[in-house]
């Protein structure tokens, strides 16, 4: 029984586990990296035609955004997640291959006019259509047998709808070892959705740590402080531009901006008009209105009950085309502007952010985490000007961060989640956060627990039936800039995975009839002959 750590080791995003219990392979996530790449993930050690299943404990691109590439490597294998966690897949992963391929288009077309080489999305729309098929939605605290020797079940942890830590119960040589992957765990007392659940025994735990080195500050009024900042603005003239996650963040500001009008804080503005661009997010709203009683918190089904839209208001406007989108920007009346990505590195924001960045009216307004790398980040950190479609914006808007506004806990409520467990583990893996806040949180943990604590590298193993680390992973740093994961030249290795899926299944037809066999072997030999030609 081995556990090896490929992604979100010493870094925060890009989460992907690998777990292999006799002879049941599975992966816990399979997310896509974002921001700057600080050491080199190992890749899955076994083909992907060969992997059995996955767990994803939510939708988060940073857990999810790599299914598809599995996919279009061969996996064929069963996705568990929770209902919400599954729906919110079904528009993000065709939402994360709409803008690889449409950048893909973009980018070709100035290769082609430089004399450069084409390159190719990652993954396309076929290969996330294909791999939503094999989603199996799961409840909340129901025990699932995935296998002979593996039972899982999915625990709320309160950082976004649908979001979940998973208990994992393997068996291998007569012995039974409880896992926990913990997800990302919300820091309670969101809008909307319900505090973390706390689980009690484990013998091993796997637990983020993206805000190991933090505590939050007390948090404010969200929704005077939002009227705040739109007052500013508007006696400005400009507009509110807020960066969010199309799903969870922008829900959340959507909670806020009904109380302001509500509850009229903003008396001098009360029709002002707010304006949600993203497709993704109009439909994961949709999702939050049919997740009432899995997922919201006792506030927001009191709310629900009175015939009361938590997340509606009059003046909420949707841009679902692109011109519906490109028309926002020709409204001459200070307005807010909800887009994705939250980190400013893709999707409509981009070009709200041209538009009003160079605005000193116009105000800013970041409402999350930004990875170190990310273009919220550089605006954060005072960049004095950014590029954004090849051209130069001088940055003259006011930038503000709306401090307390995660989805993530901070150092007290990890370590409150974690001290939760009455049977203490053997062995708490810390994975999951910035380099030097892994191995920070991982020494408090065992100060604090007394539980054996250490942050893992990508490519290390535990033997998890000794508790011994079997192999290491590379520790040296890369120096390479922001992979460019949207962009690489994807033909030749589907080609190879296809190959790989091929020997994977005539290695599972051991056994079969000869008469079977024989005719699996004619049509292969067929196959080959026609491309040796």
């Amino acid at each position: 029984m081995r556990l090896e750590f490929l992604g979100a080791a010493h870094e925060v995003t890009g989460s992907c586990h690998y777990l292999q219990v006799g002879d049941t392979t599975l992966l816990v996530d399979c997310g896509m990296e974002q921001g700057a790449d600080i050491y080199v993930n190992q890749d899955i050690p076994v083909n992907a035609a060969e992997i059995d299943c996955v767990l994803v404990t939510h939708a988060h691109i940073d857990h999810s955004g790599l299914l598809p590439l599995l996919y279009s490597r061969g996996f064929r294998g069963k996705i568990y997640a929770t209902t919400a966690t599954t729906e919110l897949c079904n528009i993000m992963l065709k939402d994360s291959a709409h803008i690889q391929m449409f950048e893909a288009e973009w980018r070709n077309r100035k290769a082609k006019r430089a004399g450069k080489p084409l390159v190719e999305p990652m993954y396309d729309m076929d290969d996330a259509m294909g791999v939503l098929e094999h989603f199996i939605p799961c409840t909340y605290e129901e025990k699932i047998k995935i296998s002979e020797n593996i039972t899982i079940r999915f625990i709320d942890v309160g950082h976004l709808l649908g979001s979940s830590s998973i208990e994992v119960w393997a068996q291998e040589d007569g012995k039974e070892i409880k896992l926990v992957f913990s997800g990302d765990i919300g820091h309670g007392n969101k809008p909307l959705i319900r505090d973390p659940q706390y689980i009690k025994e484990a013998d091993y735990v796997i637990m983020e740590s993206t805000y190991g080195d933090r505590v939050h500050q007390n948090p404010p009024d969200y929704a005077k402080e939002l009227a705040r900042v739109c007052r500013e603005t508007f006696q400005r003239g400009g507009n509110l531009v807020i960066p969010a996650f199309s799903v969870g963040r922008t829900q959340e500001m959507l909670y806020f901006m009904r109380k302001i009008k509500t509850e009229n804080l903003l008396p001098e503005y009360q029709d002002f008009e707010v304006y949600i661009d993203s497709p993704l997010a109009v439909e994961a709203t949709n999702i939050f209105h049919k997740s009432v009683e899995e997922c919201f918190d006792e506030e927001a089904r009191e709310l629900v009950g009175k015939g009361i839209n938590p997340i509606g208001f009059p003046g909420l406007k949707t841009a679902i085309t692109s011109d519906e989108s490109k028309m926002i920007n020709f409204i001459n009346k200070p307005i807010v502007i909800i887009s994705a990505s939250g980190m400013c590195e893709a999707g409509r924001i981009r070009h709200h952010l041209k538009h009003n960045l160079w605005r000193e009216d116009s105000t800013i307004l970041f409402v999350g985490y930004q990875v170190p790398g990310t273009l919220g980040n550089h605006l954060l950190s005072g960049a004095k000007e950014v590029k954004l479609f090849g051209e130069t914006i001088e940055v003259r808007a006011h930038i503000e961060n709306l401090a307390g506004i995660s989805g993530h806990a901070d150092q007290p409520h990890l370590l409150k989640w974690i001290e939760a467990f009455e049977k203490k583990p053997q062995r708490v893996f810390v994975v999951h956060g910035d380099d030097k806040v892994c191995d920070h949180f991982a020494q408090l943990v065992e100060q604090d627990t007394g539980i054996p604590s250490i942050a893992p590298y990508s490519g290390d193993i535990y033997d998890l039936l000794t508790n011994e680390c079997i192999a290491q992973g590379s520790r040296e740093m890369t120096q390479k800039k922001k992979k460019d994961t949207r962009m690489v030249s994807n033909v030749f290795a589907r080609l190879v995975a296809a190959g790989e899926r091929l020997m994977a299944v005539i290695r599972k037809c051991e056994g079969r009839p000869n008469k079977e066999l024989g005719k699996f072997a004619d049509q292969i030999n067929s196959l080959c002959d026609k491309w040796e030609e």
